[in-house]
């Protein structure tokens, strides 16, 4: 029996297991945060060097059985970004205060519910697979229904939305890196900064595959 271990986000202001720390523990699952350097659209690391790639745990939940699927198939998802502080919003809005690509902080966005992240393909050894554009490319290409595309890209695109959807999140229409988890509205944004993060002596655990509570 397999068992995955996922580390519970203890923070003085939210309760108990709001976000869940997602990582190469969840069998194979790359992370790299492009905010957390200034390599990225905005030319800014908005998050602390080694902040954590945090989820609500539902949409941990989901995530896990998308990276499960594509593993037996020798794929894996790198994830680029997951929950995103109010505070960041702010700023990423004043620079491109475009709703197609920014989500409005005033009625706050799905990254900053912890219900959204956004993901590429990977091969088994990490590489990244072929895709219409980079991450953050806000050009016609990057919409998740573009079609002029060589199709090697097409091809992977069309996997990975595959996959995603048929676990329960949605696609962003100008973005195709962008997942939303289909009941994102059930949860209110967060403004917790990463620095405030305590990991507590706390883990969600599981077999085959999927998680709950231990």
């Amino acid at each position: 029996m397999k068992i995955l271990f996922v580390f519970l986000l203890g923070v003085s202001s939210l309760k108990a297991q709001t976000l869940v720390e997602i990582g190469s523990k969840a069998d194979g699952l790359v992370i790299e945060l492009r905010y957390t350097t200034a390599d990225n659209y905005f030319k800014t690391a908005f998050y602390p060097r080694h902040a954590p790639a945090l989820l609500r745990p539902k949409t941990a939940a989901k995530l896990a059985l998308v990276q499960a699927e594509l593993k037996s198939q020798g794929l894996g998802l790198k994830i680029w970004d997951a929950y995103r502080p109010l505070s960041v919003q702010r700023t990423m809005w004043r620079t491109l205060p475009d709703a197609r690509f920014v989500a409005d902080p005033v009625k706050g966005g799905r990254h900053n519910r912890g219900a959204a992240l956004d993901a590429t393909l990977v091969d088994a050894q990490g590489v990244e697979r072929r895709m219409p554009t980079a991450h953050d490319d806000f050009s016609e290409k990057a919409g998740a229904h573009f079609n002029l595309l060589r199709p090697e890209a097409f091809k992977n695109r069309e996997k990975l939305q595959q996959v995603m959807t048929k676990h329960g999140f949605a696609l962003f229409e100008s973005e195709w890196w962008h997942f939303d988890d289909a009941d994102w509205e059930r949860y209110e944004a967060l403004d917790v900064p990463f620095e405030t993060a305590e990991v507590p002596d706390a883990r969600l655990m599981c077999g085959d595959g999927g998680w709950g509570e231990r």
